[in-house]
Order: C-alpha cells, then structure tokens, then sequence
C-alpha cells in the first residue's frame, strides 16, 4: 500500500508539473505572438532604409579603393621612392623609382615580405625604427651599397648615394621618401673637374698678361697710367680666382693630405693676420677687441689656419660700419664622450664678430657655398656711400675655402647674425687643443 500511494504521489506530481509547463508555454506564445508581428512590421519598413545604406558604403568603398588606386598610381610615376611599412618593418607597398633604387627584384606587388630581407640597409632600418620611437619625420644621408642576386651583375652594379624623409603614420606604419641623390654628385663631379681643367689652361695666358702689363706699367705716364693699373687689378682678380678654385677643388678631392700640420699658437697667428690687414682697417678706423686665453696651443696647417682668418677678418674689414670694432672671443669648450660619458679631449672655439649690415635671413643657409653673392646683405647695394666699389669685390670663394679648411681639420664654422651688434657672427670650432694657459 505504502508504494502504491508512493506512485500515485509522484504521477500526480509529474502530472501537475507537465500541466504547469504547457500553461506557461500557451501564456509565452500569447505575449510573443504580438512582439513577432511588431518585429516584422518594424524589419519590412527597415529593409529599404538598410539597403540604402549598404549601398552607400558600398559606393564610398568604391570610392576610396579609386582614391587609392589614384595615389598609388601617382606615386608610381614619381621621380623619387616610396616605401610602405607596417609596425613590424614589413613591406606593404613600393613605387616603381623604390624597386630601381633599392633593387627590389624579389618583390611583387601583393606581397608582405620583411624589408631586411628584401634590402640589407642597417641605415634605412635603423631611420624607420627612430621614425616609429619618436613618431616624428626624420631625414637621413648615407652611401647605399646594393645587393643582387645575380653574381654576374654585381661588378655594373654601383653604390648609391641616397637621402630618405620618412614619417610615421597610424596604427605603427612608416612612410618612406627615397631620392638617389648619386645622378647630382656625378655632375658636380663632371663639373668640377672641367672647372678645374678650365682654370689649369688659364693659368698660363693670364701669367703672360700680367708680365705684359707690368711692362706697361713702367713705360706709361699719367693720366695713362691708370688704365694700366685697373687692367693689372683685373688680371690680378682673375688669377686670383683661377688659384682658390684650383685649391679648393684640390681640398674637396683629398681634405687631409693637403694639410701639414704642426702645433702652433693661434693667439700670434690672428695677431699677425691683423698686422696684414691693417692698413685696409685704418681706412675705415677700425680696431680689433681680443677676449679669451693668452695663449692657445692648437695641432694644425698653420698657412691653411692663417688662410681662414685672413679671408674672415678681410670680410669684416669690408663690410663694417666705419669707426667700429671687431671682436674676437676664444674659450675651450669641454666635451664629453657620447659612448662612455668621460669627458674628451677639448674643443677650441672663436667667434668673430663685426659691427657691419650682417646676412640676410635668406642669404644665411648659402653663405659658404662658392660663387654665392646675396643679393640683400653684405652686397655693394647695402653699404655706405663711401665705400669703395674695388674694395669689396669678391670672387665667391673666400668663405668656401674657409669652411672647407676648417671640416679638413675636424672642425666646423657657423655664419649667424649677432643679436647686439646687428653684424655678422661667424662661430668656428676646431678639435686638437694642445695647451693654453
């Protein structure tokens, strides 16, 4: 009796819980059958509105794959290089010039390959790392030596002299610019070698007329006489000429086999350059204000270094304003080693500076390049009526040779204008400091 009752119990259960989810489900179906009909009213007036849509993204997806294949295209066709790269320094995409410069052989467009692979350039790698570190464009120059994988091109194949501009770009990417910059050294080279052709097969006429005119020179009475003595300052400018482009021609080729060096105190050097120039000072009434140690003991050419002040104090004796001074200021710079943090061997550095009409702002990126002449400062148009024109005539060399004397050395010279005087400020550095006291 006890388990039939037991049976019983439990079927009664099972049934009543049966009866519940049956009655739970009608109610369920009841509330849902609304919402249903709701939800496909709301979907049928959504439909048109939804494709409307997806056919406008699929228009400005269009659009923009147009816009890209229009980019691309255009930097295809530029006259200089460019690079794609993700955050892992692989190549996404390249330009018809990057494939010529960098002699991409192995890749095809579509591909994703890591540029290491492609181009082994630890000066191109190293510029797209700093790009992505410090998410600021940098530029970079360094000699390209190309790789191939056919041995039997690898003699035509030459190194390259290349300047990159990269950016950073969203989400780690890195843009690349590349310009072979080799096509313009090989015509500066070409150039300077007719210049220097040029001015070997002048030296030899313009010899022979400055003997000619020296002879004239004798045998002419005034007022005759000063035709002659313009046309021997002329020949003399010429030869001038033909010998300081032949010298820095000849610097530039080989910087540090043209010098002989020895140590020297400079303080005496400048001391005596002023004494050369002097009677050129005195026209104008001006002085020279030295500041600095008594004594400066440098290892350098001590006609190359004489060289360098006598074209620099020669501007400023031209171009200063009439009863002024030119300053000098010396002081030894302290230097610390960059890989070890101990302090190096000392740095001389000198400033000279003129109380003249000092540089354009356009004029100062180019002031130490040759035959250059501003057109706004430091030019005839810009001084004193009582100048003299045959003073301040030029040749263009002066402040080409003074830079180039001055890198042969290990050194370096800044042109700037100072902020007191308003007149030209050139700042020179130069290594090997002996001893001074």
């Amino acid at each position: 009796m006890l388990l039939l009752g037991f049976i019983l119990g439990l079927a009664v259960g099972i049934g009543f819980w049966i009866w519940q989810q049956v009655q739970l489900n009608r109610y369920l179906g009841r509330v849902h059958k609304p919402l249903t009909s709701y939800s496909s009213k709301v979907v049928l007036l959504l439909i048109p509105r939804l494709r409307q849509e997806i056919a406008m993204v699929k228009q400005q997806r269009q659009h923009w794959q147009q816009s890209l294949q229009t980019y691309q295209d255009v930097l295809d066709f530029a006259p200089i290089g460019y690079l794609l790269l993700d955050e892992e320094n692989q190549l996404l995409w390249c330009n018809q010039q990057a494939r010529e410069i960098l002699y991409l052989e192995r890749w095809q467009p579509g591909q994703v390959r890591l540029l290491l692979e492609l181009v082994r350039s630890y000066e191109l790698d190293r510029l797209i790392e700093q790009t992505r570190d410090r998410q600021k464009p940098q530029t970079k120059e360094w000699i390209f030596h190309p790789s191939c994988d056919n041995a039997a091109e690898m003699p035509t194949i030459k190194s390259l002299a290349l300047r990159a501009s990269s950016l950073p770009l969203p989400n780690g990417q890195v843009g690349v610019f590349l310009e072979n910059r080799q096509p313009l050294l090989d015509m500066n080279e070409a150039r300077d070698r007719s210049f220097s052709d040029l001015a070997h097969e002048l030296r030899t006429p313009l010899t022979s007329i400055s003997l000619v005119v020296e002879t004239l020179q004798n045998r002419l009475e005034p007022p005759l006489n000063r035709w002659v003595d313009r046309l021997m300052q002329e020949v003399n400018r010429l030869i001038n000429l033909v010998q300081n482009w032949l010298e820095l021609t000849q610097m530039e080729a080989n910087p540090s086999t043209q010098l002989q060096t020895e140590v020297i105190e400079l303080r005496s050097l400048i001391t005596s350059v002023w004494e050369t120039l002097e009677p050129l000072a005195q026209r104008q009434h001006l002085s020279l204000s030295y500041s600095g140690p008594e004594k400066l003991w440098i290892k350098a050419d001590q006609s190359r270094i004489y060289q360098v002040f006598l074209n620099l104090l020669d501007n400023s004796i031209k171009y200063s304003l009439p009863c002024t001074s030119i300053q000098i200021q010396a002081k030894i710079l302290p230097t610390k080693d960059n890989h070890r943090g101990d302090f190096a061997s000392p740095v001389l550095e000198i400033n000279l500076i003129d109380s003249g009409i000092g540089f354009s702002e356009a004029d100062l990126p180019h002031v130490f390049e040759r035959f250059y002449r501003g057109d706004k400062a430091r030019t005839h148009s810009s001084l004193p009526d009582n100048y003299s024109m045959g003073s301040i005539v030029g040749n263009g060399l002066g402040l080409a040779i003074v830079r180039q004397i001055l890198l042969a050395h290990g050194g370096s010279i800044k042109a700037m204008n100072h902020p007191e005087t308003g007149g030209a400020w050139m700042q020179i550095q130069l290594p090997e400091v002996m001893a001074n006291s």
